[in-house]
């Protein structure tokens, strides 16, 4: 038997999924934590990944003692990471390759990221090619993730249902999301643990992943 669906759009998580961008917000959380006089470990780091950068910075305010509001918090990290990316993207592999196909294939795409739509806006013009039919940013939602607001929105501006939609995600906290707005959520494995349960798909790599490979999630 062969399953002609293709999703209605595929949605994607930025930090982790389609660039490998944890380690710059390792190193400028660091980096801020140094400039306050404190520490900040690697397990710091990777207990806030997926988190949206309001709850990530309060926490980061109550660790470091800083006297700065969390949204200045969320300004000089956002800084910190973009003068990194400035001087290199790294790509998860598969990622650009699977987006290009996506494209040629007019299946609709949507960014939805945690990160300022600043940051999100630098990684989309360095893709090289029109990548995304609509981001969703960090700044543009009042709930970040795990609530399913983010998600919910991207297949709203696209017109399409939710759950006809893949979301590609790095994160427990992101897939929450995801799940929640009941996508067909895919994990991807990198350098936090994703924690199987039952009716959760977690693939390796988005390494060779093509159309039959999406088709297959709506069989």
């Amino acid at each position: 038997m062969i399953f002609k669906q293709l999703p209605a759009a595929v949605l994607w998580d930025m930090d982790g999924t389609l660039i490998d961008s944890e380690p710059y917000w390792m190193r400028s959380e660091g980096d801020f934590a140094s400039a306050n006089n404190s520490t900040w470990t690697e397990q710091d780091g990777l207990s806030l990944v997926g988190m949206s950068l309001y709850d990530s910075s309060k926490i980061i305010k109550d660790k470091v003692g800083s006297e700065l509001d969390p949204e200045q918090i969320i300004q000089q990290l956002t800084d910190g990471v973009a003068a990194q990316l400035k001087q290199e993207i790294l790509w998860r592999p598969g990622a650009r390759e699977l987006l290009l196909l996506l494209r040629k294939k007019k299946v609709k795409t949507a960014l939805v990221t945690m990160s300022m739509r600043r940051m999100a806006t630098q990684v989309v013009d360095a893709i090289g090619f029109d990548c995304f039919d609509v981001i969703v940013a960090g700044d543009d939602v009042r709930q970040g993730k795990p609530h399913p607001e983010p998600y919910l929105k991207a297949a709203e501006l696209l017109g399409v249902n939710a759950e006809n939609c893949v979301a590609f995600e790095d994160s427990v906290t992101g897939l929450r999301s995801a799940e929640a707005a009941g996508t067909k959520a895919v994990g991807i494995k990198n350098i936090v643990e994703i924690p199987y349960q039952p009716g959760r798909i977690i693939w390796p790599t988005l390494e060779g992943v093509g159309m039959s490979d999406l088709r297959g999630l709506f069989k």
